[in-house]
This record gives structure tokens, sequence and C-alpha cells, in this order.
């Protein structure tokens, strides 16, 4: 116990209340029905491009980003977040860390929507991967700007990382690669905008 109570405290603050909120929501939503359901999670909040385009539930591109299809499915996803997610709040401070994992979550689902009403073919999709996936874009772009000169990290073990974590989407079913290609571009794109990782760093 006291050892969980020393790795919590030495997390960021921003990064471990999202994985916070994310386990606290499947737990919640597992006592009031089955989170492997496509119905049930579309019911409390999961993105689907008809509802989201036809019946204007904006809303769906946010909610989405906090709901998971089991266990193992949120296990997969704050895992990495809770690693690379501390990363980067330490390297962007916590405010321009909280744009990039929502904005590029977002981005990544809108994508998603976007893909979906083109192709025709639609799903409900849930999960934080697209936000974890902005996390390592920013981060990717973090390391090239400072050319490889960041304790922990280098940009070929990132672009490996996400583009074996793509590949793998690409070849299985139930993915949304979509999703993970938009946050990671949304991701690289905000942490240039946001110019993180300059050296006179800001931490709010």
């Amino acid at each position: 116990m006291e050892e969980l109570k020393r790795f919590l405290r030495a997390r960021q603050p921003f990064n471990l209340m999202i994985v916070m909120i994310n386990i606290a929501v499947l737990l919640i939503l597992s006592f009031m029905g089955n989170v492997e359901s496509a119905d049930f999670m579309l019911e409390h909040g999961a993105n689907y491009a008809p509802f989201v385009i036809e019946r204007q539930e904006y809303y769906r591109l946010v909610t989405s980003m906090f709901l998971h299809f089991g266990l193992d499915h949120l296990i997969n996803n704050m895992l990495i977040l809770i690693f690379l997610g501390d990363m980067l709040e330490q390297l962007a401070g916590r405010f321009r860390y909280l744009l990039i994992y929502l904005g590029g979550g977002i981005a990544g689902n809108i994508l998603s929507v976007i893909w979906d009403m083109r192709t025709g073919s639609f799903a409900v999709s849930a999960g934080a991967s697209g936000a974890v996936f902005a996390v390592i874009g920013a981060l990717i772009f973090v390391v090239l700007r400072s050319r490889g000169r960041v304790e922990g990290l280098t940009g070929r073990r990132l672009i490996f990382m996400a583009a074996l974590s793509v590949l793998e989407g690409l070849t299985s079913s139930g993915v949304d690669n979509s999703a993970h290609i938009g946050g990671l571009a949304a991701g690289f794109l905000l942490a240039l905008l946001t110019n993180t990782g300059r050296k006179e760093k800001v931490r709010l």
C-alpha cells in the first residue's frame, strides 16, 4: 500500500486525474450494465457517426474518450498513458498537456466520424486511444525539436511504437484506426502550435 501511495504521489496531477476518471467511469458503468455491449455503450455516450452528424450529438466526440469496452481495453490504454502522459505533462506544463490530450482525442474522433460517413461503414467506437496517440504525436514533436535530447525518450522509439500500433490496428478487426491516426497527427500539430518543448518552458 505504501508503494502504491509513493507511485501515485510521483505522478503528474492532470494525467493522474484523467487516468482516475477513466477508471471511475468504467467501474460505474460496469455496475449499470454490460460495458462490452455496443448498444449499452452507445446509450452512454460512445461515438457513432450517424448520431453525431444527423442528430448533432457532438458531445459524443468528448464522452467517448472516457468510455472503454471492458477492463482489457482500459488497461491497454491506461498503461501507456500513465507513463507517456506523465512525460508530456512534465515537458509541456499542465494546461498545455490537457489541451493536447483533449484536442487530439477530439480531432481523432472527428476524423473517425468523417471516415465512417465517407465509407458508409458505421461502428460504435469508444476509448482513450485517440488521445493517447495525441500524446505520442506531441512527444515525437518534442523529441524531434530537441534533436533527441530528452531524457528517457528517443524519436526512433516513439515513431516505432506509433507505427507498430497503427500497423497492428490496420491488421486487426474492431480497431478505430482513423481515430488513432487523427489523434497522432493532431497531437504533433498541437505541440507545434503551442510551442511545446521550448527551452524556456513555463510551468502552469
